[in-house]
């Protein structure tokens, strides 16, 4: 049971901790993209390029000379694979694109298990500590350092009562909120003036209370509110 050797399994057993530790962080976080999906992920770029490696073992009846070993092949085959699976978990709603980080998870997870795959433990460990430290710092740093969040806020009003650009702009003042343009522009036959475009401010914005500020005016007929996030 040759297959059975140390030689096999540590490379086997390093990508399903690799993909374990990477995905168990993704299921906390309650990403698409979880443990499950992320050692299988590990698992079968290990699998391929231990194939790869090992391709003597494909037809052991054929002269040494005969075969010629590329395991580069393989390891490009793996991400371009992968590449797929990530490009499946972008998606954008509204202003927002999600899944880039799950994609770049996934991605750095089947890089890992190639590098098991092929025998770099050293690196494979390496890669392995600092994404899962780069994952988590990511979230301390998202709750500690100061940021500028952005929004894309449409208000629209009667033509008769309009709400006017100044206004909005002081009410959104008062909640920190600031805009560089906006777009001004009638709708439903010009019997409703609309008021829309982009505004930043720093750290959590009070998104909610704006909300509450713009249902309460008697002006408003409608109003978007949509948080921008990657």
């Amino acid at each position: 049971m040759d297959w059975l050797s140390p030689k096999d399994l540590l490379p086997i057993l390093g990508a399903v901790i690799a993909g374990g530790v990477i995905g168990f962080e993704r299921e906390y976080r309650s990403r698409p993209a979880g443990l499950r999906t992320h050692v299988l992920v590990s698992l079968a770029s290990a699998l391929l390029m231990l194939a790869a490696v090992h391709q003597v073992r494909w037809m052991p009846e054929a002269a040494s000379e005969a075969l010629r070993i590329d395991p580069v092949r393989m390891a490009h085959g793996v991400l371009t694979g992968v590449g797929f699976l990530c490009g499946g978990v972008i998606f954008q709603q509204g202003v927002s694109v999600h899944g880039l980080t799950t994609a770049a998870s996934l991605w750095i997870t089947s890089a890992l298990g190639t590098l098991f795959g092929v025998g770099l433990y050293d690196l494979a460990i390496l890669g392995t500590v600092l994404a899962v430290a780069t994952l988590s710092a990511a979230r301390w740093l998202d709750r500690t350092v100061p940021q500028k969040n952005f929004t894309e806020i449409s208000v629209r009003s009667r033509r008769e009562t309009p709400l006017d650009e100044p206004e909005l702009r002081a009410l959104l003042a008062e909640y920190d909120l600031k805009g560089t343009r906006l777009n001004h522009c009638l709708r439903d036959g010009g019997t409703v003036f609309e008021l829309a475009g982009p505004f930043s401010g720093k750290g959590a914005l009070r998104l909610r209370e704006v909300a509450h500020r713009l249902r309460d005016d008697p002006r408003v007929v409608e109003f978007d509110i949509l948080p921008r996030k990657d």
